[in-house]
């Protein structure tokens, strides 16, 4: 049967107090303690010496006092890493060029990194960045996921299907930069993660529970492989030419029609995309699209929130007017009329955003204001999903509330439809087999549902190698 759904979340964010991008100017007086630890707070207790002993030690055991890549785990550990900090140990060592790193480079390598870098986050960044940046971009990331799709017991099934391997990285590499991009301090979205961001973000304990978890689907933050499956099979479904971009008539064909086609043309605006395609060519890519389905199916987060209202604030001036909101709402009503179902003018709708968000300046809706909403979701459906419109009207507002207001380890609205939707895919697959012993009874419109989202999946043949159950 399908793998036990995910039951608990992973560790939650640290609350970490902002911190300045750049140092204050040296201080005149000569008493004033530094306080400013770009590359985190050098540690008193850290001796060097006893580290590299370790490390010296370690390499010992090697042929020739060299280190492949099979033997970084044991070296990640003799420099106190998690496990899966083992690739980028290896490459910044440059390891990744000759096959294998001597102790005399490593050690150098890493005797650099603990004089320099005093937090796990420092010494992250410093290990994956490239040479002269202090930062992170998206390519920064490729060595290190390689090294887990390679190695982590709970991919062992897609090793012999090596064109899953960039799909799965890049998945994992926009949700890294769409989680990451909450603790950033000058919100840009500029495409890097600065140490700073990564300190606040939630990614290096992740990153050690790959170490202990052997179920990667249980790390449902960024590394679950149902939710990648689950995220490339509804690319898959709209991108009908399999060139891995789509149009904005492909995406208007998600949730069949759901999303206005106002909204549509916005996404294809480049509010909320980046690269030239898109300018172009009127084209978004996989990795765009990793962003829009997240963003679609959990409006309750920040960063959701904001990718929504980039889309709505036409003039780009950081606020939505009540011009703004009828602009989307128009075509809502059109919709409704159409499903003869009588519109709410909109004023009176008008009315009930404004009660429900009670933003704190007259006549324009900000970010802050919606961050501090608790029913973002319900805002935003109201003017561009039809679907989740109709949805959220059949519940009182009470019980939306409710819904919001829930502590503890609950699963968050992309945990949930990801889960479910990878059921569906599940359930048709085993649906479809039957069909291919010889027998096919008169299918159910259940039944042809679920085969009009199975037929996808049987037409492309690398889909048989890692079967959603990871067979």
């Amino acid at each position: 049967g399908p793998p036990v759904r995910p039951t608990r979340r992973s560790a939650g964010p640290r609350v970490v107090p902002t911190k300045k991008e750049e140092p204050l100017p040296p201080a005149t007086s000569q008493n004033i303690p530094t306080f400013y630890f770009p590359r985190g707070r050098p540690k008193d207790t850290v001796n060097i010496d006893a580290v590299i002993t370790k490390i010296e030690r370690t390499f010992a055991q090697f042929p020739h006092e060299r280190a492949t890549m099979e033997d970084m785990g044991r070296v990640a550990k003799a420099c106190g890493c998690p496990l899966y900090w083992k690739g980028p140990l290896f490459c910044c060592a440059g390891g990744e060029r000759t096959g294998a790193v001597s102790v005399h480079k490593f050690v150098a390598m890493w005797r650099k990194v603990l004089q320099s870098c005093h937090d796990d986050a420092a010494k992250f960044v410093h290990l994956l960045m490239s040479p002269g940046a202090n930062y992170l971009v998206q390519e920064d990331f490729v060595p290190f996921l390689q090294d887990v799709v390679n190695t982590h017991p709970g991919l062992a099934f897609l090793k012999e299907a090596s064109e899953f391997h960039s799909r799965y990285i890049t998945t994992v590499t926009q949700r890294i930069f769409y989680s990451v991009i909450f603790y950033s301090v000058n919100r840009s979205w500029s495409g890097r993660i600065t140490c700073a961001e990564l300190r606040r973000s939630t990614f290096l304990q992740n990153v050690a529970l790959l170490e202990e978890e052997a179920d990667i689907n249980q790390l449902t933050e960024y590394f679950s492989y149902e939710h990648f499956y689950v995220i490339y099979c509804k690319f898959w479904e709209l991108d009908t030419d399999h060139d891995l971009l789509i149009d904005s008539q492909d995406l208007a064909r998600h949730n069949d029609h759901a999303i206005s086609s106002r909204m549509i043309e916005r996404i294809f605006s480049g509010a909320v995309t980046r690269g030239r395609k898109v300018q172009k060519e009127g084209k978004i890519s996989y990795a765009d699209f990793v962003w829009f389905l997240i963003s679609e199916e959990d409006k309750k987060t920040p960063t959701s929130i904001e990718y929504w209202f980039r889309c709505m604030d036409l003039d780009g001036d950081g606020a939505l007017s009540m011009f703004e909101l009828e602009y989307f709402y128009e075509e809502q009503c059109r919709r409704l009329d159409s499903m003869a179902i009588e519109a709410l003018p909109f004023e009176d709708c008008l009315c009930q955003m404004l009660d429900l968000v009670k933003p704190q300046s007259e006549g324009k809706i900000t970010l802050r204001d919606l961050k501090r909403c608790k029913l973002a979701n319900v805002f935003f459906d109201t003017f561009f999903n039809i679907e989740k419109y109709l949805d959220h009207e059949q519940k009182e507002q009470v019980s939306l509330l409710r819904e919001s207001d829930s502590e503890g380890p609950e699963l968050s609205d992309w945990e949930k439809y990801a889960a479910e939707e990878y059921d569906i895919l599940v359930a048709e697959e085993a649906a479809g087999e039957p069909w291919e012993d010889g027998y096919e009874a008169e299918p159910s419109p259940v039944d042809q549902k679920l085969g009009s989202l199975r037929s996808p999946l049987a037409q492309r043949p690398f889909f048989e190698a890692p079967s959603p159950l990871g067979t």
